[in-house]
């Protein structure tokens, strides 16, 4: 089926819902309960079947969720308590449009709505992000390593759809997660804690104790403390060299906190100092091995892998350690306008510590080494420092006239120091580089690199909104923007180029993003809205590759050392419609993309490069529903369809196309399909209990693909050409490369007493084995795996509020 029969019954279908949307309010029930609607901005009494309406500042602004003009979505802190939302992973499965690669904690890949660049692995530092992520005031973004914050005492975390440079900058192409934390209250002392155990089948423990605390300090003052601590049970279990199993060796901890201190010397002025702090520690991956090797079905004996396995020559591991300060002041000009002035810093500290022998094994079989000297320890070491300082200030109108503006001022300047290291006894004596200039006390690393990068941003903006008509917003926005980023790049050793091991490099941009939107309301439910508004991702330099590794690869991939800015213009119409008991809301929108940063696996080369399509689109529809027919029930549904296409194709000098980069093909880690529902009881008291509940959840993902070259015809073929213990040079393993769509169940039920809530779980509970990305070592030479998604999983969770 074609682009244009599938977006024809997207919109077909769209159209309908907004028909019923429009009619459904004129009758004669949805009159009689307008008035009692407007009465409240949060739940009402028992009495009332009147859905809780949630405040945002999506638009930088204090606005009723259904007022804002765009598609976004709200889970407020209660839907993630009641849906036993652990990360990000969780939340995005019941947000349309929004979609997660997880490759561990502190380690996820965001999309929404399909703008997509293919997987990220750790050695891709110079790519930008295209989704950008929050921390209230703070921005908190980083290509791969995607903060996993952890949502305990969250207020709750939006997600704005489309592209939202206009107010936030390059990092929100495809849209902007923001985590909204609960804030210091003045007057008010309390203490809530929650206490979960969690066993993972066939796997080990985990569970976490949490708590926040907030304590008046007089009359104008208050402090907000919180502190969490987790343990992520395994379920990796790794075959080592003689036949040992370490069992769970993905398990791991976090732990941190955060503390707010709230001033508030005047009605009209606070202050809003904050430190936040949290250590990610991971003894290894959730890589399910299909092919290493070292164990494989072609050695003699064979050594085949099951599910959740994995070969370890080397242990591995994962560390995150983050320290933010942040401060937001808010002041009030009465009458005039309001002043907000945020300023953070971040230090973050990351190791990813990778057990590399098969890599460097399968470098050493094809340099003619001995079988003995094969199977050498290789510890491949990425680390990142980054530090990061941003300051905005902004200024906005303070009345509640038809004229509504923001203007403001943003800069940032990130600092990010890369290093990689492949210590590697006794490689030295086996294979002697040329001399090394760049780093001459490097012992036995037959690869050593650094890389610098110095991004700094300046920006101005602005947005307006009119009240044309009584009916009738009109929205403008502009954003200004001016970059520059300086790279260096000092490589050494066996493994790297010798003829490009320094680069000295900068790169700049500076531009407009626009908005326009228009806002309709058609009747005091129903509100249509329309916007064009455009989007930016800086480009960037490909590092140099290896001529060594890359072989015949290298003539094909060395052409794309550079990658242009990538922009889009995105269109899309949407509703929003609020009864008493329903809110019914959908969007359809196209994305215009030019030069789209596609990541794709540079073959055996061991490396991974940026390249840049001149044309493609994504297009879909969004829809979420939220019903409470009854006092005891309250259903949700959300569902989004992505078609996400290269409309260019890029080919070689020789005509052949690249990667899969041809047009009508799917742009890479986009499901076309996501679904969810869910669905909570409640009832009077069990077992003396003031309250009970049950809570069901179904997500349904569609399936996609990992890289653009995964589509290829036959690309699941993976020759070895590795003649070791016993196998030939001629073995190959076919996988499949299309990540199969899947359905995950989940399962609650609680007690709830006067200040304590007691809760029993399970998630995933058909076990189901989800392949959330392909991963591949030396193009799939040296090892060939998938990311997978956590087993079944049984919990009791206690919550105390006092």
């Amino acid at each position: 089926m074609n682009f244009k029969i599938r977006l024809g019954v997207a919109i077909r279908f769209f159209a309908f819902l907004s028909l019923f949307s429009l009619v459904f309010p004129l009758t004669a029930v949805a009159q009689e309960r307008q008035d009692e609607q407007k009465e409240s901005l949060s739940a009402v009494d028992e009495g009332s079947y009147t859905l809780r309406k949630m405040l945002v500042t999506a638009t930088k602004r204090v606005q009723l969720a259904q007022d804002v003009p765009f598609s976004l979505n709200v889970q407020s802190g209660e839907d993630i308590e009641r849906l036993n939302t652990a990360n990000l992973e969780d939340l995005s499965r019941n947000v349309a449009g929004l979609s997660i690669q997880n490759l561990g904690p502190g380690q996820s890949v965001v999309t929404i709505r399909g703008v997509s660049s293919g997987q990220i692995v750790r050695d891709q530092p110079g790519v930008k992000e295209q989704v950008g992520v929050y921390l209230d005031e703070t921005p908190i973004s980083l290509s791969l390593f995607t903060p996993d914050i952890d949502l305990f005492d969250l207020n709750r975390v939006e997600t704005l759809r489309g592209p939202q440079g206009t107010l936030f900058g390059s990092g929100s192409i495809g849209g902007t997660v923001r985590y909204i934390t609960n804030q210091p209250l003045l007057g008010v002392t309390e203490v809530k804690a929650e206490i979960d155990g969690n066993y993972l089948d066939e796997g080990s423990v985990g569970g976490h104790l949490k708590t926040a605390l907030n304590v008046p300090l007089g009359e104008d003052a208050a402090f907000r403390l919180v502190a969490y601590g987790t343990r992520y049970g395994g379920f990796i279990d790794a075959q080592k060299e003689g036949g040992a199993v370490d069992e769970d060796v993905n398990d791991g901890t976090r732990h941190g906190g955060r503390i707010s201190l709230l001033w508030e010397p005047t009605e009209n002025l606070s202050i809003t100092p904050r430190v936040i702090y949290q250590n990610i520690d991971l003894g290894g991956f959730n890589r399910d091995e299909v092919f290493n090797l070292f164990a494989n079905p072609y050695t003699d004996p064979p050594t085949p892998l099951g599910d959740r396995e994995q070969h370890l020559l080397l242990g591995e591991a994962f560390e995150d350690e983050t320290l933010i300060f942040d401060t937001v002041v808010n002041w009030s000009v009465e009458d005039f306008f309001d002043v907000t002035y945020s300023v953070s810093y971040i230090n973050r500290d990351l190791l990813v510590s990778r057990d590399a022998s098969a890599l460097t094994g399968s470098v050493s079989v094809d340099l003619g080494f001995a079988e003995d000297q094969v199977a050498n320890p290789s510890n491949l070491r990425d680390t990142t420092d980054l530090e990061q300082m941003t300051h905005e200030l902004r200024l906005s109108s303070s009345d509640n006239g038809a004229f509504q503006w923001l203007a403001g001022v943003f800069y940032s300047d990130v600092e990010r120091d890369y290093s990689q290291r492949l210590p590697t006894p006794g490689y030295d004596a086996l294979f002697i580089p040329s001399a090394d200039t760049n780093f001459p006390d490097a012992v036995d690393s037959p690869y050593s690199s650094d890389l610098t990068y110095d991004l700094r941003q300046i920006a101005l903006f602005g947005e307006a909104t009119y009240a044309l008509l009584e009916r009738l917003d009109l929205t403008a926005g502009l954003r200004w923007y001016d970059w520059e980023e300086d790279k260096t790049f000092r490589s050494g050793g066996g493994f790297s180029n010798a003829d490009a091991q320094n680069q000295d490099i900068t790169v700049s941009s500076d531009g407009f993003t626009p908005r326009f939107m228009v806002s309709y309301d058609a009747n005091d439910n129903v509100t249509v809205n329309a916007q064009i508004s455009r989007g930016f991702r800086l480009g960037g330099v490909n590092d140099p590759l290896n001529q060594l590794l890359c072989g015949d690869a290298y003539d094909t991939f060395r052409g794309y050392q550079e990658f242009e800015d990538e922009t889009l213009w995105n269109y899309e119409v949407g509703f929003k419609s609020s009864f008493e008991s329903v809110t019914f809301n959908g969007s359809v929108f196209y994305t215009d993309i030019e030069n789209l940063g596609v990541n794709v696996d540079a073959g055996p080369c061991s490396s991974r490069v940026t390249i840049s399509v001149p044309e493609s689109h994504t297009a879909g529809a969004e829809l979420e529903l939220s019903i409470q027919p009854t006092r005891s029930l309250l259903l949700a549904f959300a569902g989004s369809y992505l078609e996400a296409e290269f409309d260019s194709t890029i080919r070689t000098a020789d005509g052949d196309v690249v990667e899969g980069i041809e047009e009508g093909n799917r742009i890479p880690s986009v499901p076309d399909w996501q679904l969810s529902g869910s669905a909570t009881y409640t009832l009077p008291g069990v077992l003396s209990a003031g309250e009970s509940f049950l809570s069901a959840s179904w997500q349904f993902v569609g399936d996609s693909i990992t890289q653009s070259g995964d589509q290829i015809p036959g690309r699941g073929v993976f020759g070895h050409g590795l003649p070791y213990r016993g196998a030939s040079a001629d073995e190959a393993t076919e996988v499949d490369l299309l990540l199969d769509s899947y359905h995950l169940f989940n399962l609650s039920a609680g007690l709830v007493y006067d200040n304590i809530e007691f809760t029993a779980y399970v998630k995933n509970i058909t076990d189901e084995n989800v392949k959330l990305s392909f991963d591949r070592e030396r193009g799939g030479r040296a090892r060939l795996a998938y990311r997978v998604g956590q087993p079944r999983t049984f919990g009791v969770v206690t919550r105390m509020r006092f």
